[in-house]
């Protein structure tokens, strides 16, 4: 789908809402964390890296927003009943979720799938799909609280049109858009939980350089520059889409 690039979101487009990021202490993650609670969020911070949470904690906390929290977890090692634990926690503290971004992400290797190691392959698979499905069948139930719930997987073009060598994290990604469709047909018309994916695109991020080593960085868009179409699928100006796919930015010419 066309990218929301030009979206002006409005300074409390997300006042009261509650929204979970994964992947939340860099990067990408970061850059959403810090711009939802600019505009309203309280933001629930999952990472595997503490350290970088409670950075990005006290970022948020100078910025002036809501009170974020912080929630420690690591895909790899994740346990369904860590992700029902987590269910009861939230529900606890905040009785609800308006949304979820998922983030949080492996690369793998670039490398001819004959070489591939099997072991490496179900990492990039627990990180980048399997356990952000658990979780949100988990916290689906807090989702269904809300009247306006988006939850956001995030894709790539290789999981769009497969590309030699990108072998699990490409795969992972064409599972990823498969079950976003699948999710959201079966939520549609029954709750107020919406679903969608969103390629951010060529973004100066640590996993980008790890792929194209030999790029200049200085041709990317920083994260934060990426952020408008990101508040629009998290905002009420997104209701009525769910099952699509969207891009952060335009196709590199």
């Amino acid at each position: 789908m066309t990218c929301k690039i030009d979206y002006q979101a409005p300074a409390d487009l997300l006042d009261g809402r509650v929204i979970l990021v994964s992947g939340a202490g860099d990067g990408i993650g970061r850059a959403a964390a810090l711009t939802y609670a600019r505009h309203g969020a309280t933001v629930i911070l999952l990472g595997r890296t503490i350290a970088k949470l409670e950075a990005v904690y006290d970022e948020i906390e100078a910025l002036g927003g809501p009170q974020p929290a912080i929630f420690p977890l690591n895909f790899e090692g994740a346990t369904l009943k860590d992700y029902q634990d987590m269910a009861e926690t939230l529900h606890r503290e905040f009785g609800r979720l308006d949304g979820i971004l998922h983030n949080a992400g492996l690369l793998g290797r670039i490398t001819p799938f004959e070489q591939y190691n099997p072991q490496l392959w179900e990492q990039v698979m627990q990180v980048n799909i399997n356990g952000p499905i658990w979780m949100t069948q988990a916290l689906l139930s807090l989702l269904k609280a809300s009247n306006d719930a988006s939850v956001i997987f995030t894709t790539s073009g290789v999981g769009h049109k497969g590309r030699a060598f990108w072998g699990a994290y490409s795969v992972s990604k064409f599972a990823t858009e498969g079950f976003v469709q699948v999710l959201a047909d079966e939520l549609e018309n029954l709750t107020s939980v919406r679903v969608n994916s969103l390629n951010p695109g060529a973004t100066r991020t640590q996993m980008r350089k790890t792929a194209f080593p030999g790029e200049d960085p200085d041709t990317l868009r920083k994260p934060d520059d990426i952020m408008a179409t990101y508040l629009w699928l998290m905002g009420p100006d997104s209701r009525g889409h769910t099952g699509e796919r969207f891009d952060a930015q335009p196709p590199r010419q």
